[in-house]
């Protein structure tokens, strides 16, 4: 590798080379070798890090610096093998310490041509890629530079399947030729990521859950005399475990903080699928004759705005600015303010009416909120709540194999601070100072989770058998529980809590 005269272009940004190398003592010296000049002249670094070989890697690396006199080569060895994957994070570590533009991963085994580096980076560069990796499996070139047949349909079928999975489009998913912008590179949580094989693929569904741009770029294969430290059965099992997570994580079912990102957490979901607890809600309110309903925590005003839709006054409440923006601009009357810490007198009107779904688990103190809530009301008010079900037999299930996990919305949605079974939850409304009067319970938001097969006749059967099922078996089954409750009065006479004298007129209409 002959350094050049070449100039770096003007605005071209700091490029790093990781090389990445375990046991590597007879191809690093020709994979170091093979770098353009040119290359070497535009690289701000080209820097090895052996991962505690056994062989001689290192110092074949530090005689070919000193051979070349290299000045922009660094080798490095860790101090204890950090696998694969714990390799490539403190290497993006130290890319992201040297404020570098982008980032170029090259195996020091020689399998990804050298010569095809700067095509890589290139896109990046112009600002056309955050991500870009070299795919051996457009056309017939993967064959011809020796990958092995088996190891050619395994990649074919593994990426076939993982693509069904993640709903991505990629010739291969499994090429460990990449080069990352280094600012997209600090969006992504890739020190949570695995320290095996598959931390690939979990570092390139992150850049895509998180909307940064891929790209794919031909390149040559090469397969020498290598060795391969791989076992290829655990390594395809971990990379489908680990697709079928991010599924099941844009899905909602389970939470992944690899995949983290803010808008998973959405203050407030609207959810008016059938049997749901909005759709209840909603369907209560239009049989109700219209009334002031206060609607603690009503999030962007889409349920609010369907009380409106049924002749009902709304004021809402709510915590986030964004959300009560979208709210005012749907028509709602929103008081930006914290449910937990409001003092809902100062609205200087009285409410017939309170809506408080999916809000309690969301407070450290729900049952003072509850009775501040009621000084608010006519003496004839009622509260409609909605909390989640922990006692629900998939959560069950989860707790006897000994896990909690949290999600990015559902029951163990990470954003709640309570848990309520049925009980706990009646007990909580009882002690708040109201008295029951319903409690309907909802099945598991299939319309939600699966659409299109919700939307099949199949579907809607099956959701319906889930339905009856949930009510026979509402602690068991539920997902949601509605409950509505009326306002108890306090006797100052007698100084206790009695129920309201007989004759209130009915809330619903007909």
């Amino acid at each position: 590798m002959a350094a050049s005269n070449a100039q770096s272009a003007p605005g071209r940004g700091r490029v790093g080379v990781f090389v990445i190398s375990f046991n590597a003592e007879r191809h690093l010296r020709a994979t170091l070798s093979r770098i353009p000049a040119e290359v070497y002249d535009l690289v701000e670094e080209i820097y090895v890090f052996d991962d505690c070989s056994q062989d001689g890697t290192f110092g074949a690396g530090v005689e070919f610096k000193s051979e070349r006199g290299l000045e922009k080569l660094r080798i490095y060895r860790n101090t204890r093998n950090l696998r694969y994957g714990g390799n490539q994070k403190r290497g993006y570590l130290y890319a992201i310490d040297r404020g570098f533009d982008a980032v170029v991963l090259l195996h020091g085994d020689g399998q990804y041509a050298p010569e095809a580096l700067w095509q890589l980076v290139e896109p990046l560069l112009t600002g056309q890629a955050d991500l870009v990796y070299g795919t051996r499996m457009q056309g017939p070139g993967a064959l011809r530079g020796g990958m092995p047949l088996y190891k050619y349909l395994g990649n074919r079928i593994l990426t076939w399947l993982q693509n069904r999975i993640s709903r991505l489009r990629l010739s291969e998913f499994h090429s460990g030729y990449r080069a990352f912008r280094v600012d997209a590179l600090r969006k992504i949580p890739f020190l949570v990521n695995s320290d095996e094989w598959h931390f690939d693929t979990q570092i390139l569904l992150q850049f895509h859950h998180a909307g940064l741009r891929i790209r794919e770029i031909p390149i040559p294969t090469f397969y020498g005399d290598e060795i391969c430290h791989v076992n290829g059965l655990a390594y395809a099992w971990n990379c489908v475990r680990t697709t079928l997570g991010y599924r099941l994580h844009r899905m909602g079912l389970v939470y992944d903080p690899k995949y983290r990102r803010d808008s998973d957490f959405p203050s407030y979901e609207y959810r008016p699928y059938p049997k749901s607890s909005h759709a209840i809600i909603g369907e209560y309110l239009r049989r109700r004759t219209p009334a002031r309903v206060l609607d603690l925590g009503s999030g962007d005003g889409r349920l609010a705005s369907e009380m409106m839709a049924a002749g009902h006054t709304v004021v809402g409440v709510e915590s986030d600015a964004r959300a009560a923006a979208a709210a005012a601009a749907r028509g709602v009357a929103v008081l930006c303010a914290d449910p937990e810490t409001c003092d809902f007198q100062e609205l200087r009107q009285q409410f017939d009416v309170v809506v408080a779904a999916d809000i309690l688990e969301h407070l450290r103190r729900p049952e003072a909120v509850l009775a501040r809530a009621a000084r608010a009301l006519t003496a004839d008010a009622e509260i409609i709540l909605a909390v989640p079900n922990v006692a629900n037999l998939f959560i069950r299930l989860l707790l006897l194999v000994g896990r909690f996990p949290y999600g990015r919305r559902g029951i163990l949605d990470r954003t709640h601070v309570q848990f309520f079974t049925l009980r706990s939850a009646l007990e909580l409304v009882r002690e708040s100072g109201w008295k029951i009067r319903s409690v309907t319970p909802t099945p598991l938001p299939v319309p939600l989770v699966f659409p299109r097969f919700a939307a099949t006749w199949l579907g809607r059967s099956l959701f319906g058998l889930l339905a009856g099922l949930t009510r026979l078996f509402r602690r068991l089954l539920a997902y949601q529980f509605v409950i509505v409750a009326d306002k108890v009065a306090y006797h100052e006479e007698r100084g206790r809590l009695v129920d309201l004298p007989a004759g209130i007129p009915s809330r619903a209409s007909g």
